[in-house]
């Protein structure tokens, strides 16, 4: 079993940053793909990037350039620092892991961007 930990959330002007970290625990010794999705109000849930084990990354085209995603494979943590954000942006951020074949969640981080 895995849990997940988010946080960082939180509101922030159209044009400023923020840095969501997720902390893993529990049975993490063979973590493997780490990643953010997202979920704005009425909308499906949304991949908006991974980073596996080796440290390639992919991004959804939305945040390229202004996300970046990065992991700490001692503290079993990944982050994703987001920049230039936009009223767009707002939404329930949510960290994913694979381990052994399972995929797990966290609960969720509200990130809000007023314009």
């Amino acid at each position: 079993q895995v849990q997940l930990v988010e946080s960082g959330g939180g509101l922030v002007q159209a044009g400023g940053s923020l840095r969501l970290s997720c902390a893993a625990s529990g049975s993490t010794f063979s973590i493997d793909a780490m990643g953010w999705y997202r979920q704005a109000p009425g909308k499906q849930r949304e991949l908006v990037a991974t980073i596996t084990t080796g440290g390639s990354t992919n991004y959804a085209d939305s945040v390229k350039g202004r996300f970046t995603i990065s992991r700490d494979n001692a503290k079993n943590t990944v982050y994703v620092q987001m920049n230039s954000l936009k009223p767009e942006d707002t939404a329930v951020y949510y960290c994913n892991v694979h381990y052994s074949g399972v995929e797990y969640w966290g609960k969720g981080a509200l990130v809000t961007v007023s314009s």
